[in-house]
């Protein structure tokens, strides 16, 4: 768990910070629950500035540094940055970028088996080498 909380590295802080943004959003989702279905006007006053601040903007700041050390092109840097609208899109930019080798050493350290692609891959080599 510790691990999660290294910030060494662009790639640990991206991913940080694309879980934080999707945590301000539950927190807001919540919120809105209550303000729609139970007539709390002001339950949406803290999560809504607390996403919108240390949530939505700190990704957007985040994922814009990360781009430019991780020479992310401006394709995969705006689906990173759109990725923060939908609730929860962060996280799944965030393991696709891994699973498509775009988080450096995060990338790196996805464990045998995690992506079909990858042991796909493993198998055609080992198919080849045999025959």
């Amino acid at each position: 768990m510790a691990e999660f909380f290294d910030l060494s590295t662009p790639a640990k802080r991206f991913r940080l910070v694309a879980f934080w943004e999707a945590v301000t959003w539950l927190a807001l989702l919540v919120a809105m629950v209550f303000k729609w279905g139970f007539g709390y006007d002001e339950a949406v006053k803290i999560p809504g500035m607390l996403h919108g601040i240390t949530g939505f903007m700190l990704f957007v700041l985040v994922t814009l540094a990360t781009a430019r050390a991780l020479k992310w092109n401006a394709k995969v840097t705006l689906l990173a940055l759109i990725s923060s609208v939908p609730p929860f899109g962060t996280i799944v930019f965030e393991r696709w970028a891994v699973r498509n080798g775009l988080l450096a050493e995060l990338s790196l350290t996805t464990p045998q088996g995690a992506t079909g692609e990858q042991d796909g891959d493993a198998q055609k080599d080992q198919a080849g080498a045999r025959a």
